[in-house]
């Protein structure tokens, strides 16, 4: 029972850590006294201090620490970077026990198990799936050289993003568009192409929130300087190209955990149809047009059996519009 509500909490924290700690992973870690009661947490929080998770609750804990039990979501990292190694802070403060959700698969930072153990801490592997899902950014960048890539699509319930006439504005509802301002907030870039950049005019910076998601604007088409997303509310970087291979350059080495893709058929199919979209997020409101502009265009599928499978992670309900989140469970 400890356990499970150690890492509820730990799931809350990890959320709070999504957008705000790349290029490393959104850590969290909450400490407990021998009677669990919580004594401190913490998350890595890049935008105010470099410090890890484990570090934050640690000072928070004082020398409340000594003797305390330390649950983290992720393996604690056992090298010297920007920071020391926080396998040495927690032997430093006199912890006893670490529980962790996570194996760190990074090759640099792995080996804190093994060193907190051979230091006399009791070391306790407890996965977790609901943190491991919280963390998925960090270990798709870690398994594929890339970020979680997430296609957000607002679309009739005709599979529609524009009318016949090119207009877009608005299909889903207010709710809907409030609640991508948090999946913006969550994200440490945000793609679009060169034409939705010219005729949707976006500004990207998400309302509401503190976070400043760096805008990508990929393709040939030249967009004006003086648009939305070139105002100085955020960094821009542009990628003069269709090249897909370019683009995913451009995105690691920027070291993002997680890309939110708002573009539209032409640059989010051809990511869909070379595998390097992750998940799919669907704003689905209640309209219909008949003919228009489909969210999804050519993939290169001329049978059934090369379709692309998703699996339904949730649905939820936003005004009059659903919104449905899927996994992309079978690439080509």
């Amino acid at each position: 029972m400890f356990i499970d509500d150690a890492y509820a909490h730990l799931s809350s924290l990890s959320r709070a850590g999504l957008g705000v700690s790349y290029p490393n992973p959104n850590v969290c870690a909450a400490i407990y006294s021998a009677e669990g009661a919580l004594i401190a947490d913490g998350f890595h929080n890049r935008t105010q201090s470099l410090d890890h998770a484990e570090v934050v609750a640690l000072k928070k804990a004082g020398v409340a620490a000594r003797g305390a039990t330390m649950v983290v979501s992720l393996e604690p990292c056992a090298h010297t970077g920007t920071t020391p190694p926080c396998t040495q802070a927690i032997i430093d403060a006199g912890i006893t026990k670490v529980i962790y959700a996570i194996t760190d698969p990074n090759p640099i930072a792995t080996g804190g198990a093994k060193l907190l153990t051979e230091a006399g801490i009791t070391v306790d592997h407890q996965p977790s799936a609901p943190l491991e899902f919280m963390q998925r950014a960090w270990l798709t960048k870690q398994s594929l050289g890339r970020p979680l890539m997430i296609w957000k699509v607002a679309m009739t319930l005709d599979s529609k993003v524009a009318a016949s006439d090119g207009t877009s504005q608005w299909i889903s509802g207010p709710e809907s568009r409030q609640d991508v301002q948090l999946l913006r907030a969550q994200s440490d870039a945000i793609l679009i192409g060169t034409n939705t950049a010219l005729v949707d005019n976006p500004h990207l910076v998400p309302r509401g929130h503190d976070a400043r998601p760096v805008r990508i604007v990929c393709g040939e088409q030249v967009v004006p300087p003086t648009h939305n997303v070139f105002d100085d509310q955020a960094r821009t970087i542009t990628v003069k190209s269709k090249s897909i291979p370019e683009l995913l350059k451009v995105l690691s080495d920027e070291g993002f955990n997680q890309v939110l893709v708002e573009a539209g058929p032409t640059l989010g199919s051809a990511l869909m149809a070379t595998g390097n979209i992750d998940e799919l997020i669907i704003y689905q409101a209640p309209k219909l047009l008949g003919a228009g502009k489909e969210f999804v265009s050519h993939l290169g599928i001329s049978t059934l059996a090369d379709h692309i499978g998703l699996e339904l992670i949730s649905v939820a309900q936003f005004g009059s519009d659903a919104k449905s989140h899927y996994r992309i469970v079978k690439g080509r």
